[in-house]
């Protein structure tokens, strides 16, 4: 049994999630993969289903009837990873945004003391390819919007690639998560800092993907101005 699963989200990645699958269990440490598709129309799940056959023991498929945001996927994917055995749980992008290789470096920060290690790309310099410069200058200073709102003394507040110590998802009311873009990966890093986490950057680079479409919107940029004031208000007043 792995000590580890890799939750990695879904929609229209046909032409990443070969490849992103391969690279995690070619990695040194082993590693279980978990799916959550939203019913992607591009085949996703049926792929993965197909590699399933030669990786039974190791990769696992969930798919939901619609897509439903990405808060609300990893949520289900911690669920089912904290109703099996695991000690560390992953959040991890199917682009190639994330390097697999870095998985290593997150495991290491939570075997030597950190709660929740978090790939940073702001944590030493600004460690970003192939974005435009807005979108550096949006990531970079949403980031410091959060320190200041929050108090958390974390440099990329909007990182979605992380390690969990099973513990963490443990406490952590699930079912309370209230956002689904940006906003979520903000108030997961909250709720373990509210409740005295030990949170550790590790540094990456992240690169942008080169196949597929981003799922950035609007609205989701909305969500993470507005969600920060909102998860402040409920620790102040308790509701959090």
């Amino acid at each position: 049994m792995a000590r580890g699963i890799v939750i990695i989200p879904t929609y229209n990645e046909i032409e990443n999630i070969e490849a992103i699958i391969n690279a995690v269990f070619a990695l040194p440490s082993v590693y279980h993969v978990l799916i959550v598709d939203d019913n992607s129309p591009d085949g996703t799940a049926q792929k993965v289903s197909a590699m399933q056959a030669q990786n039974a023991d190791r990769l696992f498929l969930e798919v939901r009837t619609k897509k439903a945001g990405l808060g609300t996927a990893y949520v289900h994917g911690f669920k089912w990873a904290l109703s099996k055995s695991y000690d560390f749980i992953f959040e991890m992008d199917a682009d190639f945004s994330h390097n697999p290789l870095d998985l290593e470096k997150l495991l290491a920060a939570c075997e030597n003391g950190a709660d929740v290690a978090i790939g940073s790309r702001y944590s030493n310099g600004v460690n970003v390819v192939n974005w435009p410069l807005s979108r550096v200058l949006l990531s970079y200073f949403a980031s410091v919007y959060v320190r200041m709102i929050t108090g958390m003394k974390i440099a990329d507040a909007t990182a979605g690639f992380k390690c969990y110590k099973r513990i963490v998802l443990e406490k952590i009311n699930l079912d309370r998560i209230k956002f689904v873009g940006y906003a979520f990966q903000i108030e997961m890093k909250y709720r373990a800092f509210v409740l005295q986490f030990v949170i550790q950057e590790v540094p990456i680079i992240f690169t942008d993907r080169t196949k597929g479409q981003s799922k950035m919107s609007g609205g989701i940029i909305r969500e993470a101005v507005v969600g920060v004031i909102m998860l402040r208000l409920r620790k102040i007043f308790n509701k959090l």
